[in-house]
């Protein structure tokens, strides 16, 4: 199924939607399986719970037959290609299915040198959204149960992917929860600002969920896990919380895709999205530079220019 340029917003995203979606994928992956193309495709299989889904990696055309795209699909994929399976690629050209926000993510690592574009085909989806946090998972996408990421999501479409499942279709007028929260929060005074993120900070358990699932977290070895010398306090109290989640989200400034995983899976509940948001905004603001679907060169932290805002050297 090719996607279409032309938009198409409804009340309500059927199971039919999805299901085509499905066959899509299946089809192309038992064909580039079957020709050789890749060794492999990193995509999703059905949960062992009803409405789930969890990300594998076929090697066959009989597992590619199986392969699904549902609302349940939250997954960033792009992981995988880093962390999990990344030993994989040493094997040959691998196919990966990617929605707009795994997209942004693979550009980024391309940038980084970590991945080569000519070791991946893409088998983009046109994703209408996913479910959020928690939710019912009826199988219809709602405004209900639409993950808030999705809310406000620009990149629908798998620009820059080898072939593209799906049409063009999503939830019509949502509401920007997170833009009216990160508005909210800026509106605060700079010490109602600064106690809002310490109390949700001192929560953490320093579990690293959010840096296991984020695919810009490559290192061999953290930084923040070193103890000679100790760039971070390890254990979960105040001072080190604050140090590891102000690190990681300077180190993602103009990088994270927006993909959201980091906060999907902290079981604190903190609002990890809302910072890496405020970093990307920073980054759009100071140097008209946001993480997009096609790699460039170099990042704006990772080159000077002579026009460069230099109001910060006092």
């Amino acid at each position: 199924m090719n996607a279409k340029a032309n938009k198409n917003q409804v009340t309500s995203i059927e199971p039919a939607y999805y299901q085509a979606i499905t066959e899509a994928i299946r089809k192309e992956a038992v064909q580039i399986l079957k020709d050789e193309t890749v060794v492999g495709v990193v995509g999703y299989l059905p949960g062992r719970r009803k409405g789930t889904a969890s990300p594998a990696l076929v090697t066959t055309v009989e597992e590619a037959e199986k392969l699904i795209f549902s609302p349940a699909c939250v997954n960033n994929l792009s992981v995988y290609l880093t962390k999990a399976k990344k030993g994989v690629l040493k094997q040959g050209k691998v196919g990966i299915v990617a929605k707009g926000c795994d997209m942004r993510a693979l550009a980024g690592l391309m940038t980084e040198s970590q991945l080569q574009r000519e070791d991946l085909f893409i088998i983009g989806v046109v994703c209408p959204g996913v479910y959020g946090f928690g939710v019912e998972r009826t199988g219809t996408l709602t405004e209900a149960n639409i993950a808030r990421k999705c809310r406000e999501c620009t990149v629908h479409m798998p620009e820059g992917s080898d072939v593209a499942a799906g049409t063009h279709t999503e939830l019509a007028d949502l509401t920007p929860e997170e833009a009216e929260e990160m508005a909210r929060i800026e509106a605060m005074p700079q010490a109602e600002r600064w106690a809002f993120w310490k109390e949700h900070f001192s929560r953490c358990i320093r579990c690293m969920a959010c840096r296991q699932v984020c695919p810009f977290c490559y290192c061999e070895q953290c930084l923040c896990d070193k103890n000679r010398p100790q760039a971070v306090e390890s254990s979960p109290r105040p001072a080190g919380n604050m140090a590891w989640h102000l690190v990681r989200a300077m180190h993602l400034a103009g990088r994270c895709g927006g993909c959201a995983e980091c906060e999907r899976v902290c079981p604190m509940d903190i609002p990890l999205n809302l910072l890496n948001r405020r970093m990307a905004q920073e980054l759009k603001e100071l140097y008209d530079f946001e993480a997009g679907l096609t790699p460039v060169e170099k990042g704006p932290l990772n080159e000077y220019k002579e026009n460069d805002d230099q109001s910060f050297i006092k």
